[in-house]
């Protein structure tokens, strides 16, 4: 049975690349995409060569048992094209590609995978990320010792675990099968969008529900606007939707669309470009696939590099626990600079500091019982001191006792004690003094 559904595809050289090396591809029933590395042509000569390979899957299958065997033979077959390339042209060495492809049969979806190229489904109204990423940065995330938002900035994201390429004659292809729903939408990328534009704004591009055309090159366009450092591809597959396939070859995008087919121009010798350095390096090889020993070395700068993390965190909070401490420490010696008068059980006081709490700590004591009785003030005098009376100063404290205790003696008819003059209390020790052996008197 033929894929029913439409599908789109594009690919652009991104803003920093002077050549693309991704390719991809859009057919009835296949839909792919290789993103090529290994130098200025080793990327462009490795996508082509598979999608060369993977075109030729473009049919009906009996079964998804077939499909898978088809894409399994076709992507060994590539890698074996791969290592003889690299045989005959010596500068090749090192060249690789990704692979992501679908296969539809009937109403499943067979899809292989190698490499961080990414498959995502849309179904529902969400987003899912359908493959998972053969990065060095993406077995730190599967083992929790950074999260997927630091991976997205780690300085190792590019580097592959796994990948179709010059240096392993069976490579080893995620094969899984999938169910598909009237309405599902298959988008297949190169790290050149998913490096670029998250999961959310991808989810966006997806509910707008616009054709697969126009959906790519709203992606594309986002790629383009958040600096597109490295090429994008993008396949957009819709399962049975409104806008049909029109009547035609396949669409092939990127380096594979080349007419002449594979191109493996003559070595080059090297030259800086002095002008443009940043577009000179964009050539350099993106990916590879490192050798134990290097994995070894990453992941014990990957160790040092958390290590140093957790000692700046530690210090910014030891920083930032000393400035707390030293903020406290101003605001309760400027509290102990306020006075206020107020009640025990039975007589009017002169407090130091203010009236509030912090939890269970007090902000005033009590520096003076004044011997005045709350039962000799008169009555509007009693009250205010229940409420507490503020004072700028001791003076102006002593000079509001004097009152109170004027209003006292008017009541009890006579005079009363005079209270002493109280000492406020220092809000610091001050150091002894010292003389040297000598009397200072």
């Amino acid at each position: 049975m033929v894929f029913e559904g439409s599908s789109a595809a594009i690919s652009h050289t991104g803003k920093i690349r002077s050549n693309n090396q991704d390719s991809g591809f859009s057919g009835d029933n296949l839909f792919a995409v290789a993103d090529g590395m290994g130098g200025h042509a080793g990327g462009d000569v490795a996508s082509t060569i598979t999608i060369q390979h993977l075109e030729r899957l473009d049919r009906a299958y009996e079964s998804t048992d077939d499909a898978q065997a088809s894409l399994q033979a076709a992507v060994t077959t590539a890698a074996g094209d791969l290592i003889r390339a690299a045989k005959e042209r010596p500068e090749l060495a090192g060249l690789g590609t990704t692979v992501s492809a679908i296969i539809m049969v009937d109403d499943h979806a067979v899809i292989g995978h190698i490499g961080d190229s990414r498959i995502y489904l849309y179904r529902d109204d969400a987003l899912t990320q359908i493959t998972a990423d053969h990065t060095f940065v993406q077995r730190l995330v599967d083992s929790g010792r950074i999260t997927p938002e630091e991976a997205r900035y780690h300085p190792r994201r590019s580097v592959l675990m796994r990948v179709l390429s010059d240096m392993d004659h069976d490579p080893e292809l995620d094969l899984f099968v999938m169910p598909t729903l009237p309405g599902d939408r298959w988008l297949l990328c190169s790290d050149g969008l998913s490096g670029v534009v998250d999961e959310v704004h991808i989810l966006k591009a997806m509910r707008l529900g616009l054709p697969p055309g126009r959906t790519a090159d709203n992606l594309l366009k986002q790629a383009l606007d958040g600096g597109a450092p490295d090429n994008v591809t993008i396949v957009l597959v819709e399962v049975g939707g409104a806008h049909p396939l029109s009547s035609g070859p396949a669409t092939i995008v990127g380096a594979a669309a080349t007419p002449s087919g594979v191109f493996i121009p003559a070595a080059r010798a090297a030259r800086t470009n002095w002008l443009h350095p940043v577009r000179q390096a964009a050539n350099e090889p993106s990916h590879f696939e490192p050798d134990d020993d290097y994995l070894e070395e990453l992941i014990e700068e990957d160790r040092r590099r958390a290590k140093r993390r957790r000692i700046g965190w530690i210090a910014g909070l030891i920083v930032f626990l000393l400035a707390l401490t030293g903020a406290g420490i101003l605001a309760y010696n400027w509290t102990q600079t306020r006075y206020f008068i107020g009640a025990d059980e039975d007589s009017v006081v002169i407090f130091q500091g203010v009236q509030q709490s912090i939890g269970p700590i007090s902000l005033s004591t009590e520096l003076e019982d004044t011997h005045i009785l709350l039962a000799d003030l008169p009555p509007y005098q009693r009250a205010s001191v229940e409420r507490t009376i503020n004072a700028r100063s001791l003076a102006d404290a002593m000079a509001i006792v004097d009152r109170l205790r004027a209003g006292a003696e008017a009541v009890v008819g006579e005079p009363l004690l005079p209270s002493p003059t109280p000492t406020p209390e220092p809000t610091t020790p001050a150091p002894a003094p010292t003389t040297d052996g000598e009397d200072a008197g």
